[in-house]
């Protein structure tokens, strides 16, 4: 069985602020809580989902000190430490090693558009300078540049490169990773629409958008089907089905934010030029939660 850090349901959990755009500590508090009581295995900090183009360093370090403190004990602790920069990726990968984290997710460099040696190099350069795991992440919607599967199987013998986020919602992409890679890789889902189906063409867990709003269906979904129990899988997956699709009707992590507020947990407050989520789409959020059986805190 892969290692907690490599398997089951990790999310990519938002950073909460207040209305004056500073970071919510008491939220912040409150969601690490929550998932730590929820089975999620562990938590992303300063990814995608949490507005990491917008945090500056000394916020990610907090926000990381913080989560360690008080749920290290409980659950993984992953730091998001990507650039575009193969030094300050090195440099970040230094200093987020001596937070005390479990493990960091790194990122494709985004804009520059490194060919296929140079994403190579780019990463054995993080792996070397790391003292924990590391996992890559490869998510071309975003960055403009796709991790091949051979290039991530080079990868996959470097002792500190523990597995892969892989954002291609491919089924093909997943078996070629299970194939070229050595057994032990981990290879982590990151799009919840296919996150079942790629757990069952060998997928290891997944690193959960949705996972934020419904942490503890989600985490039952995953472990069902990594236990290839089907018909459990199946029937909650379902559950969720709505929130995977209404949860991505804005860029990520409009919608998200917008539910955690309904759901009482947070302000929904993004910092700029992230806006919040259109009128015309809370009513299939609200649905999708409805589905899920999440319940909604009463209207202000």
């Amino acid at each position: 069985m892969p290692s907690p850090l490599i398997s089951g349901t990790h999310v990519a959990i938002v950073t909460p602020f207040r209305d004056d755009g500073e970071i919510d500590w008491q939220a912040w508090s409150r969601l690490l809580d929550w998932h730590a009581s929820s089975g999620t295995a562990g938590v992303v900090v300063g990814g995608t989902t949490g507005e990491s183009p917008t945090i500056s360093e000394t916020e990610l370090t907090e926000l990381t000190r913080r989560a360690c403190e008080q749920v290290g004990s409980r659950m993984q602790i992953v730091v998001g430490c990507g650039t575009n920069s193969t030094a300050g990726t090195v440099e970040r990968v230094r200093h987020y090693c001596a937070q005390g984290v479990d493990g960091l997710l790194i990122v494709t460099p985004a804009y520059n558009r490194p060919p296929q040696e140079g994403l190579y190099r780019h990463f054995e350069a993080a792996a070397q300078a790391s003292s924990v795991p590391v996992i890559l992440y490869n998510v071309p919607s975003r960055t403009a540049v796709d991790l091949l599967p051979e290039t991530v199987a080079r990868l996959a013998h470097h002792p500190r490169i523990a597995g892969i986020k892989e954002a291609v919602a491919s089924m093909q992409r997943v078996r070629e990773l299970v194939s070229q890679c050595p057994a032990g890789f981990g290879i982590l889902s990151g799009d919840d629409a296919t996150s079942r189906e790629a757990i069952r063409c060998g997928a290891t867990g997944v690193i959960s958008v949705t996972g934020n709003v419904a942490p503890a269906l989600m985490s039952q979904m995953v472990a069902a089907a990594i236990s290839r129990d089907e018909p459990r899988a199946a029937e909650l997956d379902g559950r969720l089905a709505g929130l995977h699709q209404s949860l991505f009707v804005e860029a990520n992590p409009i919608p998200v934010k917008w539910a955690l507020e309904r759901m009482g947990l947070m302000r929904g407050r993004l910092r700029l030029p992230l806006t919040p989520l259109a009128q015309r789409h809370h009513a299939a959020v609200e649905a999708a939660l409805a589905q899920a059986g999440i319940a909604l805190a009463a209207a202000a």
